[in-house]
């Protein structure tokens, strides 16, 4: 072969490597495209105590999915008259099921989506290694001066703390002593500035896993207040959202419920 026709040899080579580079490349810019045209957002109204769980469970369902989360959370019963009053949540995950169940019935969530997601575990709580004993008699006592509480008419958490001390029949002496939060993300912050001596709050905020409990709390007895069923729903903002059904449909999966258990939540 004369070098002349080598070289058109080469140059064709080169040009046939260069035009399946460039098919394999555009490939992949498709799939890329087709990928980033898939991943949506979905707007979030999450339970405050429910908040800390639900940012690991983010991560899990980012990566499976690509879609990702605006979340905003606090009081459920705020996040009811926010969303009467418009607010673009597409998604409700409640602290709660009556408050999903109300929507539904409203016409402003889709009949038969929402479910219990997780059981909610209330305790009482101190910033002060020791404060709280095992038996609750804490309560009792003549040891504090504040102890906190979410807002009972807007929040589940606090409507069980009263119910405790209804039950316990301190409802004379402790009320005075009560500091009314907005949420029970508030409550927990009185508590662990040293605002109030005490709290009523839920599990998933101190046993956060892998990291030490701060402090001394009490599993409350379920026996002693209302079950917390906290369930999610999807609202009508939502219904037409794909990335609001998929995550409403990985809260069911095994990895979000792994999640879900490891804040003590019941199932």
């Amino acid at each position: 072969m004369t070098k002349p026709s080598m070289a058109r040899k080469l140059v064709a080579t080169g040009r046939s490597a260069a035009r399946g580079l460039a098919a394999m490349l555009g490939l992949t810019l498709a799939f890329g495209l087709i990928g980033a045209a898939h991943a949506g957002e979905v707007q979030v109204a999450v339970a405050a105590n429910f908040a800390g769980p639900l940012a690991r469970i983010a991560e899990g369902f980012t990566a499976a999915s690509g879609h990702t989360l605006k979340v905003s959370a606090g009081a459920t019963g705020k996040f009811y008259t926010q969303i009467q009053s418009g607010a673009p949540f597409e998604v409700l995950i409640a602290a709660d099921d009556e408050t999903p169940k109300k929507l539904i019935a409203e016409g402003l969530a889709v009949k038969a989506s929402n479910f219990t997601y997780a059981i909610g575990k209330l305790v009482l709580w101190s910033a002060k290694p020791g404060f709280v004993d095992a038996d609750g008699q804490v309560l009792a006592g003549k040891g504090f001066d504040h102890l906190a509480i979410a807002n009972p008419k807007v929040a589940p958490y606090g409507a069980a703390g009263l119910e405790v001390i209804k039950a316990r029949g301190l409802s004379d002496a402790i009320t005075p002593k009560l500091v009314t939060a907005e949420s029970i993300a508030q409550a927990f912050q009185f508590v662990s500035t040293g605002n109030a001596e005490l709290g009523f709050v839920a599990l998933s905020q101190v046993a956060v896993p892998g990291k030490p409990v701060v402090g001394s709390y009490l599993l409350v007895p379920s026996g002693l207040y209302s079950e917390i069923r906290q369930d999610a729903v999807l609202l009508k903002t939502g219904e037409s959202n794909a990335a609001a059904k998929a995550l409403l449909d990985y809260l069911k999966s095994a990895p979000a419920k792994a999640v879900i258990s490891s804040y003590g939540y019941g199932h």
